[in-house]
């Protein structure tokens, strides 16, 4: 029997980071896929599993700093791979990385990267993820371990292998994430990738010569002692997944446990930084 879906259409100002935050609100009560539009997101959820109730108590859509009205509507059948397929376009960042889906065309650029996202996060679209791909196009990857913390898709670790990073380590807390990733991973013929489930709880006895984390400030502050342990001597750690306004806190966390600060990159008051052992 062909499950029947409610679909809820949100309209959101501004995108980011009210976006982000809604499909995590609604991921805890039953939604389990979303297409993020122009204007905003889509959400579906299995009409047995759905409580309309439950939706007007989710927090942000009582946040004043964000406008969020939306409408629902009942469908017997959703074609995910045609939403998002329709709302999924390919980008280039610094003219030298496309990131696309199997179905895109492949361009003549030097590093290219074939990411099936599904509801993981990684598409490079976000702010976040851009950022982290230019810094790791900029650095020396050869030969380096690498960790990928929170590896969403696993476009990061990808991106580290193709760069002649080995080996590389891709880990994200989410199950959905972690068979993405080793999805992706296989789909980008990555053989020096090892993907795992879990936290920060793995890194214990491991060290690395680079670890990329880009999840978000809370989660960052708390396992940041962990990966600076992780860390080689002259180690380099990217981080990202918090605003501008929280550069200061992440420096300062980073200072005492013996991380310099080394650059920042800023997109759409997103930060992406790095800082050295």
């Amino acid at each position: 029997m062909t499950p029947v879906y409610i679909g809820y259409f949100f309209k959101i100002e501004p995108l980011q980071p009210a976006s982000d935050i809604l499909i995590a609100e609604l991921g805890e009560i039953g939604f389990d896929s979303f297409v993020e539009t122009e204007d905003g997101i889509e959400a579906y959820i299995i009409k047995d599993n759905h409580e309309e109730a439950l939706v007007k108590e989710i927090d942000i859509l009582e946040n004043d700093n964000f406008k969020i009205s939306y409408k629902l509507q009942e469908f017997e059948q959703v074609n995910w791979n045609e939403e998002w397929e329709n709302n999924f376009s390919p980008i280039m960042v610094d003219n030298i990385c496309q990131v696309r889906a199997p179905f895109h065309p492949k361009k003549d650029t030097k590093y290219d990267i074939v990411i099936e996202p599904k509801m993981s996060f990684g598409t490079g679209h976000h702010a976040t993820t851009h950022m982290m791909i230019q810094h790791i196009l900029k650095d020396d990857m050869r030969h380096k371990s690498v960790l990928d913390m929170g590896c969403g898709t696993g476009i990061l670790a990808i991106l580290a292998a193709m760069k002649g990073a080995e080996p590389v380590e891709a880990i994200d807390i989410d199950n959905w994430c972690y068979l993405n990733t080793l999805e992706n991973v296989e789909r980008n013929n990555c053989k020096t990738i090892k993907v795992e489930e879990g936290d920060a709880a793995l890194l214990m006895e491991r060290t690395y010569d680079m670890i990329i984390a880009n999840i978000n400030r809370n989660i960052l502050l708390n396992d940041l002692p962990t990966y600076a342990n992780c860390l080689t001597e002259n180690g380099e750690i990217y981080l990202s997944g918090f605003y501008e306004e929280d550069l200061e806190i992440i420096t300062d966390k980073c200072k005492d446990l013996g991380l310099n600060f080394d650059n920042h990159l800023v997109r759409e008051n997103w930060t992406a930084a790095k800082f050295v052992k």
